[in-house]
C-alpha cells in the first residue's frame, strides 16, 4: 500500500494505529529545579552499547532545558497513571505539584508507582524536522512489577494481556 500525503490529520490518525508505551522523562534544569514531559517517542536503539532514544518537540515549554540536559530519567508510566502523563502534558502546569517523587543518587527527579526507570547520559542530538531527537546510552536501570500505560488512537490505554515480571535492576 503507498503512503497518501492528504493531510497531516490523515498522517497523524494512521501513526496512531502504532501503540506506544508512555513515559514521564526529567531532568533539572541550571537552575536545579526539577523538570518534567510525557513522552511516547521512547525507543531501544542498541544493546551494545545500550543506547535508547526519545524525541522531543522543538515547540515544548520544556525544550530548552532538555536541549541542555546532559542527563535524564525514563519513568515508565503504570497503567493506572493516567493522570500524571496528562499533567506533564499539560502546557504551564507547575510540574511536580502534586506529584510523588524522589531524587535518584544523581538527583534526577524518579516518580513514584512507575513500572520503570532508565537513567541515561545524553550522547547525541540530532534536529529532525518538527523534533529533536535525543540519544543516550542506559547508565542504570529497574523494572517493577505492573501494566504498562499505553497510548492507541490518542487515547490512553492498558495492555489487556501484560505478563507481570518480578523486580530487576542493572548498576552503574
Amino acid at each position: 500500500m503507498q503512503a497518501r500525503s492528504d493531510s497531516t490529520a490523515e498522517l497523524r490518525k494512521a501513526l496512531g494505529r502504532f501503540a506506544t508505551g508512555v513515559t514521564v522523562v526529567t531532568t533539572r534544569a541550571t537552575d536545579g529545579s526539577p523538570d518534567g514531559i510525557t513522552v511516547n517517542s521512547f525507543a531501544s536503539v542498541s544493546l551494545d552499547p545500550p543506547l535508547v532514544l526519545w524525541c522531543l518537540g522543538l515547540s515544548a515549554a520544556s525544550f530548552d532545558t532538555f536541549r541542555l540536559a546532559s542527563q535524564h530519567l525514563v519513568n515508565v508510566l503504570a497503567a493506572d497513571q493516567v493522570e500524571i502523563a496528562k499533567h506533564f502534558a499539560t502546557r504551564g502546569a507547575k510540574r511536580f505539584d502534586g506529584i510523588g517523587w524522589s531524587p535518584t543518587d544523581t538527583g534526577l527527579p524518579r516518580l513514584e508507582g512507575c513500572i520503570g526507570w532508565f537513567e541515561v547520559g545524553i550522547r547525541s542530538r540530532y534536529e529532525e524536522g518538527d523534533h529533536l531527537i535525543l540519544i543516550g546510552r542506559v547508565e542504570s536501570f529497574e523494572v517493577v512489577r505492573g501494566r504498562p500505560l499505553l497510548f492507541f488512537e490518542s487515547r490512553f490505554a492498558e495492555l489487556a494481556d501484560a505478563t507481570a515480571h518480578g523486580r530487576r535492576t542493572a548498576g552503574g
